[in-house]
């Protein structure tokens, strides 16, 4: 039976069927998707008569119901079509920009209370990590930056610094699968990702089965990345990114929170492979590892050469963490330390307008938008652990070398001259103003 009702856009009459409650219709004046609503249980009462001057109403028009994919948030407002009829509105009518600012959600108190108790896990996680690691503290915290950010991390450092057993020790604090893949020459994406092979059933019957390789856990380290081909490397990279592997045109979603800790051997580059500056753009920080101090490094002859076995407990889950990357992004950034950021990145670009003559000397190509938002991100990260829920700009300051580290390519002129990239970063923070005092409170 049909039923007639109103677009509540252009207020033109519409006629549908009642079986196609539900299902959505275009209107075709105004062209907006439009959810048939229910049909009224009773007849309604008839509408007052009109004068007899107005003009007779629109003739119902007859649509045809389809199935439509809603619209996503962010999508332009659809435009009336010319000569349609529109609603009644105002004489001073607001015209609306395309582009809204986005309201960021404010942090509800269950929010804070967890972002509290994050910072208390935090710091257990950390003591279980000292029963195995000695020092390293600069080291674990950035880990713990890039793992609470839903991010990477490019680890660098020579051998027998414990690399492996620091990823392999936070896996266990924090109650992740661990899977470790040694990267060599003859390494292949399919050794990473895995592999369909063909196998028999109970009936003699061949089928096609996939294989995961070690890609398929939630912890990974890629060991001496800069060992094998491009192509291997490669196959990382949709991991790092979508959270996903596609292998025979099958996608398989990878078990959250996913993570991949690439290391990097800076003494031997003989027959390696160095990493594409788009994929080094994939990692949140590049982390320099240095060498322990004299005390440190004999608290590690200590443990390592006596019959001590760290007994690491497990501090925080998974689902934790997930709910850790999801309050993380309510953490507020104040305008000055936004500003902040945006000068820093831009003035590592050696074509950016203002920027100093020294960084179009030395910088031969400067960061990305990513630069942005991982330095933003890192910072709200930074802020919790310190016990604050808001960014200010020494969280920037301190994590600017492991972000710009690996996405600034220093000129033939600073090489020549002996200059690294974190000379050119401590330049460009003492350039950088931090803003004026009256922003900050």
């Amino acid at each position: 039976m049909d039923f007639d009702f109103d677009c509540p856009k252009c207020q033109q009459q519409l006629t549908v069927d009642d079986s196609e409650v539900g299902l959505t219709v275009d209107c075709p004046s105004c062209s907006a998707p439009i959810e048939i609503p229910v049909p009224p249980a009773a007849t309604p009462m008839a509408p007052p008569p009109l004068p007899e001057d107005s003009p007779p109403p629109p003739a119902a028009k007859r649509v045809k119901a389809r199935k439509v994919s809603p619209a996503p948030a962010n999508a332009e407002p659809i435009s009336p079509a010319p000569g349609a009829p529109v609603a009644a509105a105002p004489v001073e009518t607001v015209v609306e920009e395309v582009f809204e600012s986005v309201e960021i959600a404010d942090m509800e108190d269950e929010d804070v209370e967890f972002a509290k108790s994050l910072c208390a896990s935090v710091q257990q996680i950390r003591g279980e990590i000292a029963k195995a690691i000695v020092g390293q503290d600069e080291v674990i915290e950035q880990i713990l930056i890039s793992i609470l950010a839903r991010s990477h991390c490019l680890l660098e450092g020579v051998p027998g610094l414990a690399k492996t057993y620091i990823v392999k020790s936070m896996a266990d604090a924090m109650h992740l699968s661990f899977h470790r893949v040694q990267f060599t020459p003859d390494l292949m994406p399919a050794d990473i990702t895995g592999t369909d092979v063909i196998q028999e059933d109970e009936h003699g019957r061949r089928k096609l089965v996939f294989l995961k390789g070690p890609i398929f856990a939630q912890m990974i380290l890629a060991d001496e990345i800069n060992r094998s081909p491009p192509k291997t490397q490669a196959a990382l990279l949709e991991s790092m990114q979508e959270h996903s592997v596609t292998v025979g045109g099958e996608t398989t979603k990878l078990e959250e929170p996913f993570f991949v800790l690439a290391t990097q051997n800076p003494v031997e580059q003989e027959g390696t492979y160095p990493l594409p500056e788009a994929q080094k753009d994939r990692f949140m920080f590049h982390v320099k590892m240095n060498y322990p101090s004299r005390d440190q490094e004999r608290e590690v002859i200590r443990r390592t050469t006596s019959a001590y076995k760290p007994a690491i407990d497990s501090v925080i889950t998974a689902e934790e963490i997930v709910r850790c990357q999801e309050i993380v992004r309510k953490v507020p950034v104040p305008e000055h330390v936004t500003e902040y950021v945006l000068d820093l990145v831009c003035k590592s670009r050696p074509g950016e307008e203002g920027s100093e003559e020294f960084v179009k000397d030395l910088i031969a190509w400067g960061p990305g938008p990513r630069a942005c938002q991982q330095l933003v991100l890192g910072g709200k990260v930074r802020a919790i652990l310190k016990g604050r829920l808001h960014v200010t700009v020494d969280d920037i300051v301190a994590l600017a070398h492991p972000v710009l580290r690996h996405r600034i390519v220093p000129t033939f002129t600073a090489e020549a001259e002996g200059i690294d990239v974190d000379h050119i970063i401590d330049r460009i923070l003492e350039s950088t103003p931090t803003g004026a005092a009256s922003n900050v409170l």
